[in-house]
């Protein structure tokens, strides 16, 4: 099952159910949108509808959360291309929600920002909160997956004085999150495959078979000292293939078009642009 948040033609944000070119409504969004809670999935396969096409609704970021947790050097390959040693334990840093944005928004470009960079993602989403998990809890706990775009400024990542991760990442719209959340009935976490295309060209091509830390290991840690709440999003790391890696560097350019596509989710679309 994969849950949406939109906006209807009237205008009204609801939470939908995803299926094929039909977006089934299941009623009014909350200031959260779609927290993949057990309960929540249940409410979602039993609501009625009505059904509205596709085409005639405006998906937004499925949910909103309260942290956005994200893991550094978390895929081997791309340990290799940065020349780093594969850490020992999660690198771990913050994104602020106020970067969110939906399919198919603008990721807009500061005005300062001379190197911005591509980096898809495999998002956790939680369905209830934990604290000190094991692995049977973490488990259980996650609510769902969606695809997570970790647009990078590295600019402002690593050329300031020691490396301002959270700014560089944090820009307004440097979080594309989407187009639905996934329900974990059926997915192999282990084996979720990951590609990234900028205007048609494959950067990324991946599988979580690469990950260092997989998802039910990022929670058991995480949740050693921090409470992680229902809703909360963890972006697990990036594959080789960004820009910055390449020779010459690829960065993100006005006109570009950025395609995420996790398996079992489907693809997160974003147009790039300048700041005016």
């Amino acid at each position: 099952m994969k849950a949406v948040r939109f906006v209807a033609p009237g205008g009204e944000e609801r939470i939908g159910a995803l299926d094929g070119e039909r977006v089934r409504d299941a009623g009014p969004a909350g200031p959260r949108g779609f927290v993949p809670t057990p309960e929540a999935w249940e409410a979602l396969a039993a609501a009625p509808g009505p059904e509205h096409a596709l085409a005639d609704v405006r998906l937004l970021h499925p949910v909103v959360p309260e942290k956005i947790l994200a893991i550094g050097v978390n895929y081997r390959s791309h340990a290799d291309e940065s020349e780093l040693d594969v850490p020992p334990v999660p690198v771990v840093f913050a994104k602020w929600a106020s970067a969110l944005t939906g399919p198919d928004e603008d990721i807009v470009i500061p005005l300062e920002e001379t190197r911005p960079d591509f980096e898809g993602e495999v998002a956790v989403v939680l369905g209830e909160r934990v604290y000190r998990a094991d692995e049977e809890r973490a488990r259980r706990a996650i609510g769902g997956i969606t695809a997570v775009h970790d647009v990078t400024g590295r600019r402002a990542q690593l050329e300031t004085p020691l490396r301002q991760f959270t700014l560089g990442k944090s820009f307004d719209t440097f979080s594309p999150l989407g187009p639905c959340i996934a329900s974990p009935e059926g997915l192999d976490f282990d084996d979720i495959r990951l590609t990234t295309t900028v205007s048609g060209e494959l950067m990324q091509d991946a599988s979580t078979r690469d990950l260092v830390f997989g998802f039910v290991d990022l929670i058991v840690y995480l949740s050693k000292g921090l409470t992680l709440e229902a809703g909360d999003v963890i972006a697990t790391g990036t594959p080789g293939g960004v820009g910055d890696s390449r020779v010459p560097p690829r960065y993100l350019e006005e006109g570009d078009v950025v395609e995420v596509t996790v398996g079992g989710v489907g693809t997160l679309r974003n147009p790039v642009r300048r700041e005016r």
